[in-house]
């Protein structure tokens, strides 16, 4: 294995990669557009070339474009842009006093008066950024970013939206300026003699659009009804030379190098490309999820998402996303290709990660980053994502300099041979390279905190209990499943019994609402169905709240501890088919 995995590494091509990226970054690629259309047939066309089995769909998608900004502080005009979901204002625009608000935390709104005013925040404008604007009453906001303004979407509805979260759409006029604009405004501010007043005017241009999704299959010798999905955006702020055509310059380059070793893949390798994930929050991957969500819960073994890779400087390869389960898969290619050990973070809700309601397991969003810095749009992005360990993508990530001078090609082609390694260990290891009794490690660590939160308050012990018998079930599980003479038949059955506990543990894990609608882009804590704990805590015992949420939260515990019980169970039937193997 160890062999057939340097020889891959080796024959990963860097011209190849700068030129798949040349070819897709060519052209502005926005959601629906004629020219992210010639993208999507080159990819297209890269992939018959390599012996794939391909798709091109189409699909109805709610698209938003920004077309056009301005904007007036004490009369003085500043640069600006608007954002994709954001409100058009009518050409007389909207005015009104400005509040400054920091960086727009709830917090930041304690004691302050947004209503009727312009609200002014340090950062990228978000989703909820901007609701929490929209719910103190504000008439628009304004963003200050780092050196260049950053193209953002500011819905926080996931994907197109539906009768029951059309309320959730922005209903406010969002506009960003660079940090040196943001200073100066903050100077006019500062003098204090008299009120300062805004004024914005936007126009986005927003609705139902049809955009491109593209597959390519390669059928798996074993199990080939399952599947590993290998997935990454298409559509591009500008440019988008790394965000995201380098990771499109991967997916064909890691088709290239599959397509040589199809005999060796035990299960198939699906590849897709997304439109709507700038334009539409991730309307094109969860189109998908809608449209196959049967196949995606009975077959889908692993998602493994790219994005913005190959960057100049990006030599933190430590720190994105992975779940508990998939951390060891990337930490093993990042440890012998990179020499880095890989810490990874949980997942926030972005990065088209459309499929956690099916059940399916999620490795990675993006891979390198930049070191930790103190720039302001470094700073920015850790606000954005959380943790603040790197220095986020790179100052032009979702800017007008997004182009080939940022593009590293031994930093691509290094990225490259990680996902390249990971991809084909997922695909070719007997046993699936997914360890279930990390993930229970993780719900278990989240029930003791829940459990002392409560304070005796909830019924926590059965949770507690269930999911240590469910983790020593596991370990006796993947004790036996390690059995270097482990037949073919033997592995299919562990591999059936662990995909099957995916379905059970990621929505356990991940979601807040049901497995067949999309939560919002909030990052999840662990176990969302019990979040409202710490409420519970803060509340006042004997209020109407305090009965509220024990009634609401008994409830969850029972979902939880059904759940529980279902794996346990799932484990314990595993684990006996697998002794029944073994000993004939």
């Amino acid at each position: 294995m160890n062999e057939a995995r340097e020889q891959l590494w080796g024959e990963v091509s860097a011209d190849s990669l700068m030129e798949f990226t040349r070819s897709i970054a060519r052209e502005v690629r926005s959601s629906g557009s004629p020219e992210e259309l010639r993208a999507f047939q080159y990819a297209k066309e890269r992939l018959d070339e390599f012996g794939f089995a391909t798709e091109l769909q189409f699909s109805d998608a709610y698209i938003s474009l920004p077309v056009s900004a301005a904007m007036t502080i004490d009369g003085i005009s500043f640069s600006c842009i608007t954002h994709a979901m954001g409100l058009s204002t009518s050409s007389e625009g909207v005015s009104g006093e400005l509040l400054y608000l920091g960086k727009g935390t709830p917090e930041d709104y304690l004691g302050k008066e947004a209503a009727g005013k312009i609200v002014l925040l340090d950062g990228i404008a978000t989703g909820p950024s901007v609701d929490r604007a929209q719910a103190a009453g504000a008439h628009a906001a304004i963003f200050i970013n780092g050196a260049y303004t950053n193209e953002m979407i500011v819905s926080s509805v996931w994907g197109s939206p539906t009768t029951e979260t059309l309320d959730r759409l922005p209903k406010l006029a969002v506009v960003s300026c660079n940090y040196q604009d943001g200073v100066r405004i903050k100077q006019l501010m500062a003098r204090g003699s008299h009120a300062v007043r805004a004024w914005i005017r936007t126009e986005v241009d927003t609705g139902w659009r049809k955009i491109p999704v593209l597959t390519g299959e390669l059928r798996g010798t074993v199990e080939p009804e399952k599947f590993v999905l290998f997935s990454g955006h298409i559509d591009s702020w500008h440019y988008g030379a790394m965000d995201n055509g380098t990771a499109n310059a991967t997916m064909l380059e890691v088709a290239r190098l599959m397509s040589k070793r199809k005999s060796q893949l035990k299960r198939s390798l699906r590849i897709a490309f997304w439109s709507g994930h700038s334009h539409g929050r991730y309307a094109g991957s969860a189109w998908y999820c809608d449209q196959n969500w049967e196949d995606l819960h009975d077959n889908g073994v692993l998602h493994i998402n790219i994005d913005s890779v190959g960057a100049v400087g990006a030599d933190i390869l430590t720190e994105n996303n992975c779940m508990a389960e998939t951390k060891e898969l990337a930490g093993v290619s990042i440890r012998d290709i990179a020499g880095q050990v890989f810490e990874g973070s949980r997942f926030s809700r972005a990065g088209d990660q459309s499929f956690w309601g099916t059940g399916i397991p999620s490795l990675l969003m993006g891979l390198s980053e930049q070191p930790p810095n103190d720039a302001p749009e470094a700073q920015a992005f850790a606000q954005l994502f959380g943790g603040g360990k790197t220095g986020g993508y790179g100052w032009w990530w979702h800017t007008t300099e997004d182009t080939l001078d940022k593009i590293d090609p031994a930093n691509l082609a290094r990225d490259c041979r990680i996902y390249a390694d990971i991809v084909y260990q997922a695909c070719t290891a007997a046993v699936v390279p997914i360890n279930q009794v990390e993930a229970v490690k993780e719900i278990r660590r989240a029930l003791a905190e829940y459990r002392e939160k409560a304070g005796g308050q909830l019924p926590l012990a059965l949770s507690v209990s269930r999911s240590e018998a469910l983790q020593q079930k596991l370990e006796e599980l993947y004790e036996l499943a390690g059995t270097e003479s482990l037949s073919e038949e033997a592995a299919v059955v562990v591999n059936n019994g662990i995909m099957r506990l995916s379905r059970i543990l990621v929505p356990l894990n991940y979601l807040s609402g049901d497995h067949f609608h999309h939560d919002p882009p909030i990052k999840p804590v662990c176990i969302p169905l019990l979040e409202k704990v710490d409420r519970l805590a803060d509340a006042e015992a004997g209020s109407d709240l305090f009965y509220m949420l024990i009634t609401e939260l008994t409830r969850n515990v029972n979902k939880v501890n059904y759940a529980l019980r279902e794996a346990e169970k799932e484990a314990a039937s595993t684990l006996e088919q697998l002794k029944q193997q073994l000993h004939r």
